[in-house]
């Protein structure tokens, strides 16, 4: 029997960051996939980040990740989204070349040494004493390990439906994995069911686009990765996306085709996503919405196709083609390929602890929608977090658990080990109680040093972090003291038509007027007089951080004097074998619920939903006597 030290099964957005994150750690590392010229498959829309998604990649890539590299290198277009609003929900989102992400996923891991790729699937694991010990495979083989991470994302009993049609599938011309599920249900774990849709692709040279409204990138697009070589930034040609919409002669095509709809029918059992219906879904719970807004996304350059964002539908083809024809621009559309739903299993992820290990067998691990998340850049925050832990397990070093406070992932993984899910998760900006502070500007501050300690980011990029966080040191020092005179900035004030100075007042003061940059003060003033200003010129994430921080420099206070409180609780340890059931004095559902998720904390067991006030009362007086 061949022996690896992790074995990954699934080669999508979770699947390569749990095999690379162990293998650049050192260890001997397999990736089963069923095809590995379909690694990193954009298996729905072509685009990585958005809204509090872009944190999340920007997180990954701080770690030691591998999205925003391969996003960055096959990007053809580049927004920050929400720049209108307060720099917590700034967020990158890169339009991808469908076909040139995958070749380029694939590029990336085959140069990642210690880790071999496999053409297979993985049906059964073999365990001994709660522990995993190894895999069996569909082509027969046996493989042993120390670690064993699951991403199989909608490939487990997947099934895809069009109408009354049905055919097995983990995603369009894809067979589905049978087996593994059986598997982890013999060993006591618990499945379910859920679902999600992709949208009908439309050709290209089909579309009016002179009818349709222009959606154009950022003309100074910005890379999600550090590591990205900004000289040679954008690596591709640009491309623009544009608008239309849906209206009620649409509407009444698409109700046409509801009595054949999976989805009302009662023929799809699995729960779809909440924040992402499909068009149908959107038509009847938002009846009095006259339209509804739809994204044609570029699948590529040399690409014919085009993605139809917004009208994700599992409705009969004939009718899909229908109703494409109605709406504007698409009066002559060519449907390529239909939109379809797909069921697929899943296991509540009550059942996995905050490193993301299993509770009932040690040594396995699930990343990924097997976890109930809908996603890549979820996938791929959880597959990092798998990858880094099984690693550190074998390697007999200090498991890895990011805070709520620190990351998205933190929250990411804190809300489905604590909350769970009975729905496709994603990700907000809202649930995220220290947005300020996370932001997507500062995610190499309060990350980087992971990465680092894990040997998962160079010594040289570490050393530059640091060398700038003595720079923003010294340079919010000399922004508390340097004050301007009245005749120095009353005529920038003056034409902003904004009250003027009286008195003297220091740069960091003159800030928090939301009308006033911090490049046009600082422009103000001598360099020759202030050297330290010519080094915050210079660099723009610098000098972004430092105006960030300084004009909210009061929420931000209030933000950390909020997580010091929580701390507290945070900080209070419950052991894991600790039994809930004799604690009579609270609900039996709150005890139900302590038991299954057997929270680490005081704070964990207090955002668990049922828990009260009072219970959280009962259980700190229990465990200190």
């Amino acid at each position: 029997m061949i022996y690896f030290d992790v074995i990954v099964a699934g080669g999508g957005h979770a699947g390569i960051e749990a095999a690379a994150a162990p293998a650049n750690m050192g260890l001997n590392v397999a990736l089963i996939t069923l095809d590995k010229n379909a690694m990193g498959r954009m298996s729905c829309n072509p685009a990585i980040g958005g809204s509090a998604k872009g944190h999340l990649v920007h997180e990954v890539d701080v770690l030691g990740g591998m999205m925003g590299l391969i996003a960055d290198k096959t990007g053809i277009q580049f927004r920050i989204l929400n720049k209108s609003k307060g720099p917590a929900v700034w967020a990158g989102r890169c339009q991808s070349d469908r076909e040139l992400y995958s070749k380029e996923a694939l590029a990336e891991i085959e140069e990642v040494k210690n880790l071999t790729i496999i053409d297979d699937s993985v049906i059964e694991i073999i365990t001994e004493n709660n522990s995993i010990t190894g895999v069996k495979t569909k082509l027969g083989k046996e493989y042993s390990c120390k670690a064993f991470i699951v991403c199989s994302g909608t490939f487990l009993n997947g099934i895809m439906h069009t109408g009354m049609v049905k055919t097995q599938g983990g995603r369009f011309g894809e067979p589905p994995v049978a087996g593994l599920t059986e598997s982890l249900i013999a060993h006591g774990f618990v499945s379910g069911r859920l679902k999600t849709g992709t949208p009908p692709r439309i050709r290209k040279s089909s579309i009016d686009f002179s009818l349709l409204e222009e959606q154009p990138g950022d003309i100074i697009p910005e890379p999600f990765s550090l590591r990205t070589d900004k000289s040679r930034f954008p690596f591709l040609p640009q491309l623009s996306c544009h608008i239309t919409y849906t209206d009620e002669t649409v509407h009444n095509i698409l109700a046409k085709g509801f009595e054949q709809s999976p989805l009302f029918t009662g023929i799809i059992k699995g729960v779809g996503p909440r924040y992402c219906p499909s068009i149908e879904d959107k038509i009847v719970r938002f009846k009095d919405k006259l339209r509804h807004q739809l994204f044609l996304e570029p699948e590529g350059l040399n690409s014919d196709l085009i993605y139809l964002n917004g009208f994700s539908t599992s409705l009969p083809a004939e009718i899909q083609y229908e109703a494409l024809r109605k709406i504007k621009g698409l009066e002559n559309a060519e449907m390529m390929r239909p939109g379809y739903a797909i069921e697929y299993d899943y296991f509540p992820p009550y059942q996995v602890d905050l490193t993301l290990e299993t509770k009932i067998i040690k040594g396995l691990y699930f990343a990924g929608q097997i976890n109930g998340t809908s996603g890549y850049e979820e996938a791929a925050g959880q597959g990092i977090v798998a990858g880094i832990n099984a690693a550190l397990k074998i390697l007999k070093r200090p498991e890895f658990v990011l805070k709520r406070s620190e990351s998205y992932i933190g929250v990411l993984i804190d809300d489905l080990v604590g909350k769970s899910t009975e729905e496709p998760y994603r990700m907000f900006t809202s649930r995220a109680e220290y947005r300020l502070i996370l932001r997507q500007d500062n995610s190499d501050r309060r990350l980087m040093k992971y990465g680092y300690e894990f040997g998962l980011i160079p010594k040289e990029m570490y050393n530059e972090l640091k060398n700038r966080e003595e720079t923003i040191a010294v340079a919010k020092d000399f922004l508390k003291s340097v004050k301007l005179k009245p005749d120095q900035i009353n005529f920038l004030l003056s034409e902003k038509n904004i009250s003027l100075l009286d008195n003297s007042e220091t740069i960091d003061k003159l800030v928090k007027r939301p009308e006033l940059s911090l490049k046009e003060i600082l422009q103000l003033l001598n360099e020759g007089e202030y050297p330290i200003i010519k080094i915050i010129l210079k660099d723009e994430k610098l000098l972004e951080q430092l105006e960030i921080e300084t004009k909210y420099s009061g929420y931000i206070q209030r933000q950390y004097e909020l997580i010091e409180k929580m701390e507290k609780l945070e900080n209070t340890p419950i052991p894991l074998s600790f039994n809930y059931t004799n604690l009579n004095t609270i609900s039996r559902e709150s005890r139900e619920k302590l038991n299954k998720i057997k929270p680490r904390s005081i704070g964990q067991a207090a955002r668990i939903s049922g828990v009260t006030p009072s219970d959280i009362s009962v259980l700190l007086v229990y465990l200190k006597n």
